[in-house]
């Protein structure tokens, strides 16, 4: 990251619509702006008061104009950055927009890098770091529930709810550390150690109930992972292709034709489901259609719910095999193809519950037409009820990042070693460090505790120049 002194500028907008945004942050961003800017009333942005906008033309180093545009003024720290700040409302055309970004960088303006914007606005305390990371999210949200995730996160509602269990921690951790002063006095004990098992206990709940939020916001944020098998020829790429409401894998009566993992996105009743159309089950000397079977196999571990597609009634071997390979997950069994087996459904209904299990979670079967799309609303309703997402809300805490995880799930380690001491009647020094560990890593989380610049710059280096 180079120097925060410096000023920057960078498209916030996409390139190609009406209107184009180009902002600039650093203490010289008015005094860079006034350079190329000339007022339409003749006044200096110099003194111009905060979030005011003003009008006028961009000019180039030999006096023409550029472009019309409005400026807006934003003085430290009143700004998203923290810094002063100006926004050039230009029209859309990329070469104005080029030309403006090449004159603004002639007067003495860098170009940002990605995320510098929202780096700057953490390390000026605009926002913690949680709060930073939900700006990207924010600007990816796709759906209804994303959008909520990352709009509560960006509030603070996530890093309120770890302030309040750092100042509970923080506060005990004090007392322990009192005690250590008068070590010499081992009578005395100013933390009572039930009030501390019972902070620990309810605050090691609190983690839990985070890091266990996270499988939820990870299928939200990422996608609920669906995979499509069966046997060849069934109709998996048609049946794709049909809940995603394009043509994205080949259709083929040759048997085999897809050979390796298909995948693509799509909502169904604002959520995300990333649907997995893999090669067909079957025996074959072929060694990449091989391949592409294996990969079958490993994608069913990975999805949430499978759809096991069916033309013909299986065997129990093929059944038992299907239930051991899916223990745990959602198995939705579909038969395709039902314009064709109208007569034979009674005969698949008499192996409904033979499909059912403790171990796999299988729902009745469901006879769908992947080609007319027949029945196919009733599958996509399946797959809804099958996902168990909860009604997300603006003012809930939802994990989906994996940063966060692993911070959790490391307090949450500290944390019972704190427990573990206390019951096993260990010095105040010993539960003291546990919670020193604790204290840090719900620290991180926020950026209480970041000294790592590899750390920062793996963060933003994913969000996208001008934000």
């Amino acid at each position: 990251m180079k120097n925060q002194e410096e000023c920057i500028c960078a498209l916030a907008t996409p390139a190609g619509g009406a209107i184009g945004i180009i902002r600039l942050s650093g203490s010289d961003a008015i005094t860079l702006t006034d350079k190329i800017f000339q007022s339409a009333n003749g006044k200096s942005l110099e003194e111009a008061k905060p979030y005011t906008l003003h009008y006028g033309e961009i000019k180039d180093k030999d006096g023409n104009t550029i472009d019309d545009v409005l400026v807006s003024v934003f003085r430290a720290p009143h700004s998203y950055t923290g810094e002063n700040s100006t926004e050039i409302s230009c029209h859309g055309s990329r070469y104005i927009l080029q030309q403006v970004l090449h004159r603004f960088t002639e007067v003495g303006c860098r170009q940002a890098e990605p995320g510098e914007y929202t780096r700057r606005a953490y390390l000026n305390g605009k926002m913690d770091l949680s709060q930073a990371e939900a700006v990207a999210d924010l600007i990816a949200s796709t759906n209804k529930a994303t959008h909520k995730m990352a709009l509560s996160q960006l509030k603070g509602h996530f890093s309120n709810e770890l302030s309040l269990l750092r100042e509970k921690l923080l506060k005990m951790t004090s007392l322990l550390e009192l005690e250590l002063d008068f070590s010499d006095h081992e009578e005395l004990e100013f933390a009572d150690r039930s009030e501390l098992q019972a902070l620990a206990e309810e605050i090691n709940h609190k983690i839990t109930t985070l890091a266990h939020s996270f499988e939820t916001g990870n299928a939200l944020k990422q996608g609920v992972a669906v995979a499509i098998v069966g046997k060849t020829n069934v109709g998996k790429s048609t049946l794709l292709n049909r809940l995603l409401h394009e043509e994205k894998a080949i259709v083929s009566d040759i048997h085999g034709t897809t050979r390796d993992v298909i995948e693509d996105t799509t909502l169904i009743d604002g959520i995300t489901f990333r649907f997995i159309d893999t090669a067909g089950i079957r025996k074959t000397d072929d060694v990449v259609e091989n391949i592409g079977i294996e990969r079958t196999f490993q994608k069913m571990e990975e999805a949430k719910i499978v759809i096991w597609l069916l033309d013909e009634q299986p065997s129990v071997s093929e059944i038992e095999e299907m239930k051991l390979k899916n223990q745990g997950k959602k198995l939705l069994v579909v038969f395709n193809k039902m314009d064709k087996l109208e007569d034979e459904k009674l005969e698949f209904d008499k192996f409904t519950h033979s499909c059912g299990s403790d171990s796999s979670e299988a729902e009745s079967p469901l006879f769908i037409s992947a080609r007319t799309g027949e029945n196919v609303s009733s599958l996509e309703q399946a797959l809804v009820k099958a996902a168990d997402i909860p009604e997300i809300t603006e003012n809930d805490v939802i994990i989906t990042s994996a940063r966060h995880y692993e911070a959790l799930i490391r307090a949450h380690d500290s944390l019972s070693r704190v427990l573990e001491s206390m019951e096993m009647g260990m010095s105040g020094d010993i539960i003291a460090e546990d919670l020193k560990m604790v204290l840090e890593e719900l620290g991180e989380i926020t950026g209480g505790q970041i000294s790592s610049q590899e750390t920062l710059n793996n963060i933003f280096k994913h969000f996208c120049i001008g934000k």
